[in-house]
């Protein structure tokens, strides 16, 4: 009697050749920012402290299929949350970060029970006043986040008497955290309960007939997106030093959504490619001088129109054409 085969259950990953182009180009670039320094260190910083935030929102959107304005909300409690406990309170900033992270998962929790029942453009909406009401919260409670005024003298990132100032080891340390986060972000993919999102993704109804609970699973993916958001809300608030209601406002999420958009919804890396590209992308076109918001507006066009699902999914696109090509025989 044979016994029968038995198959791994391990996910795979597959590398093409445009995704190895895409890491090589991206680790490129890192290296010539961080040789050259000087202004391009900040932004290569707010790129990944971005992406972390796109990993998240790419984690509901990208992977459940839901659509989320708000998350900008959720930086905003990552934000003030560090910056009230470690400036009033003394906290050390790590211990801050993660206290704030649970705040912001609690509120999700709280808030997205009610609100994930909604579908289509009501979710969309709700979750637009979301991020509405937090910032005028962040602005006319001035007792407690002062307001425009902001805070100011937020400790960097360190834990106990070591902190990180040098910005360059500050663009080491969040580059780390932005890879441990979409480290993460492809192990609950490739996982049971990413595949019941993936199922949510392509039919509710037909994930419901599977015995998918469809309202736990997208409660649970929204809470996983707000941590990632506070966490992205914290590390701005160390990386720059000051926090203030204009960060965590509709900018945010013009600029996140972009990012995704860019990279790839529902990519594993595309997120932080997209943080990247979007983030460098001003810095290239401001040579054009007055003509600048044109010439960037015209590249985005031009990336929907040759690659709609994102940069990270090029590869698809040319596997696809080469797949419709017909062979030639002699």
């Amino acid at each position: 009697m044979t016994s029968p085969a038995i198959t791994s259950t391990r996910p795979t990953i597959k590398f093409d050749r445009i995704s190895v182009i895409l890491w090589i180009g991206a680790a490129v670039l890192f290296a010539g920012v961080f040789a050259y320094g000087g202004y391009l260190i900040t932004v290569m910083q707010l790129a990944m402290i971005y992406g972390v935030f796109c990993i998240g929102l790419n984690f509901f959107m990208g992977y459940t299929g839901q659509a989320s304005f708000g998350q900008n909300a959720f930086a905003a409690i990552g934000g003030y949350g560090t910056a009230i406990l470690c400036v009033q309170y003394n906290m050390e900033p790590v211990l801050a970060l993660v206290t704030s992270m649970v705040v912001a998962g609690v509120a999700a929790l709280v808030v997205g029970y009610p609100t994930l029942r909604l579908r289509g453009h009501y979710l969309a909406m709700a979750t637009f006043a979301l991020g509405l009401i937090t910032y005028d919260i962040s602005v006319q409670w001035t007792s407690l986040t002062q307001g425009y005024m902001g805070y100011a003298g937020i400790p960097p990132l360190g834990i106990g008497s070591y902190t990180i100032e040098d910005e360059r080891m500050k663009l080491v340390c969040l580059t780390v955290l932005a890879l441990i986060g979409l480290w993460i972000s492809q192990r609950l993919r490739n996982s049971r309960f990413g595949r019941a999102l993936r199922a949510i993704s392509g039919s509710e109804p037909g994930a419901a007939a599977l015995g998918i609970k469809i309202s736990r699973y997208k409660l649970i993916a929204f809470v996983i997106a707000a941590l990632y958001a506070s966490a992205s809300g914290s590390l701005f608030a160390h990386t720059v030093g000051f926090i203030s209601p204009e960060v965590f406002g509709l900018h945010m999420v013009v600029v996140t959504f972009t990012m995704l958009y860019v990279g790839g919804v529902g990519t594993i890396a595309g997120p932080l490619v997209g943080a990247i590209v979007a983030s460098l992308l001003p810095e290239i076109v401001r040579s054009t001088g007055r003509f600048q918001d044109v010439a960037y507006a015209a590249i985005l066009l031009l990336m929907l129109i040759f690659a709609p699902k994102g940069l990270y999914a090029v590869g698809d696109l040319f596997r696809s054409r080469k797949v419709d090509k017909p062979e030639t025989r002699a």
